[in-house]
């Protein structure tokens, strides 16, 4: 057993290095002068000189400050949406013989097994037609494509996770189904609800495929990072990513009491 578990911890060290690497070095190139960063064949890895001139610069230079907020409008009316369509989704779908819900599912993650480019071409043909170009709408419409298929089986997992005898009894005592669904459901499915509002926000934040097909004349902030970086100004983009990156990053590390495994395994019962 201790052998086991020392291997369990080396391989979770390996892969925290693995993935808090690129955070890592996001921070030396924002917070390192240019000399010691870009100007290297081989930048230094340890933070020998800190300076908050490329931070300073990054505002003045350049304004991403509006593509950030049209992002968070985005992010959120992306994760309103995907809440209040994947609630009745999962509860539905919980209500079916898990054969059929599972091919449901199945069904409804094909669309994320396709690449988002063949996807988003004849999308934006049809939100041209409908004037929702360049809007917020038409870019949370085609990221809900994305969204939805995981947030309704988060939600499938969350309802499946709730005891059957809660919702029979709760009949059994002469309630109504929307006071079954309101009063005794929903509050108890409520940390699936945040654990969806999160996903739902966290990859809308980052989806870029749709922003830029969509929206290319009022760009999101991904699509606008890419930009600058596309036109040689790294260290702008960098400091503006870490800006952004640092709040997602903390509010994953408060929230993540509430991910629990039994919300997403749920959603694969009778597998």
């Amino acid at each position: 057993m201790k052998n086991k578990d020392t291997v369990s911890y080396i391989i979770a060290i390996i892969l925290s290095i693995v993935f808090i690497y690129p955070l890592y070095v996001l921070i030396l190139v924002t917070f390192e002068p240019v000399y010691l960063t870009f100007g290297r064949i081989y930048p230094f890895q340890l933070p020998i000189i800190l300076t908050l001139s490329n931070l300073i610069n990054s505002f003045h230079q350049v304004g991403l400050i509006v593509p950030v907020i049209r992002s968070v409008e985005v992010a959120m009316l992306v994760s309103i949406i995907a809440v209040l369509l994947s609630i009745p989704a999962g509860y539905g779908l919980q209500k079916l013989t898990s054969r059929v819900t599972n091919k449901i599912i199945l069904l409804m993650f094909v669309v994320n097994m396709m690449p988002g480019v063949v996807v988003a071409i004849p999308i934006s043909v049809y939100f041209i037609k409908l004037g929702l170009e360049n809007s917020i709408f038409g870019i949370a419409f085609a990221q809900e494509l994305v969204v939805l298929p995981l947030s309704v089986f988060i939600m499938l997992g969350g309802f499946r996770a709730l005891p059957k005898d809660i919702e029979n009894q709760a009949h059994v005592d002469g309630a109504r189904l929307h006071s079954i669904f309101s009063k005794v459901l929903i509050p108890l499915v409520k940390v699936p609800i945040l654990i969806t509002f999160l996903i739902a926000w966290m990859t809308s934040w980052d989806e870029f495929t749709y922003a830029v097909i969509i929206s290319p004349i009022n760009p999101t902030f991904p699509v606008k990072l890419y930009d600058y970086v596309s036109r040689g100004e790294p260290f702008v983009a960098s400091s503006f990513a870490l800006l952004v990156t640092v709040p997602v990053v903390v509010l994953v590390i408060i929230l993540q009491k509430y991910l629990k495994g039994e919300y997403l395994s749920g959603g694969l019962n009778g597998v």
